[in-house]
């Protein structure tokens, strides 16, 4: 029935905006392919509202906290948290090493964050999720609970990924 009702609407739409409705069709698609995904893999998404404000402000201390506020603002680290590593301001790993090295972590639990988001999601029962996953999104930093790892896919296909361990003394 619903099937009916959108190509009827499609049927009164001129080409031009066929192509827009395409895009918009198709991002829905990626969405949903992407939750399925998760959900297949019997990952548990959990939207943290309450607590986003201070993981945000705890991954900023934990990753980025040798990076004084000079340097991050010539590098736009407010648009985007990642250029401390596009801008080489943070060793990491990169491209396909950076890939393999999230794979290769635990991650019982995660957070996730996107750059354009206020808030934080938890995934639980999240050991079956590789990076390839994430190949759909844009600007999503990953890290696990004790904050000793982060993983960063951005928008750009020339910068990222990218994956940063703490070191361990």
């Amino acid at each position: 029935m619903i099937r009916d009702k959108i190509n009827e609407l499609l049927d009164a739409l001129p080409e031009m905006e066929l192509n827009r409705a395409y895009w918009g069709i198709e991002r829905i698609h990626q969405e949903y392919m992407f939750k399925k995904k998760l959900q297949d893999k019997g990952v548990v998404v959990s939207e943290l509202y309450e607590e986003s404000e201070g993981i945000v402000q705890q991954w900023d201390s934990v990753f980025a906290h040798n990076i004084d506020d000079v340097v991050k603002e010539s590098i736009h680290y407010s648009h985007y948290k990642w250029h401390m590593f596009s801008y080489e301001q943070q060793k990491c790993l990169t491209h396909d090493e950076a890939r393999d090295a999230f794979d290769a972590e635990p991650k019982d639990e995660v957070y996730v964050m996107y750059e354009s988001g206020g808030w934080v999601l938890l995934y639980e029962n999240a050991n079956w999720v590789i990076a390839a996953d994430f190949d759909s999104e844009q600007d999503i930093y990953i890290f696990d609970r004790a904050f000793t790892w982060t993983y960063v896919y951005t928008h750009e296909s020339m910068c990222g990924p990218y994956f940063y361990k703490i070191e361990q003394a």
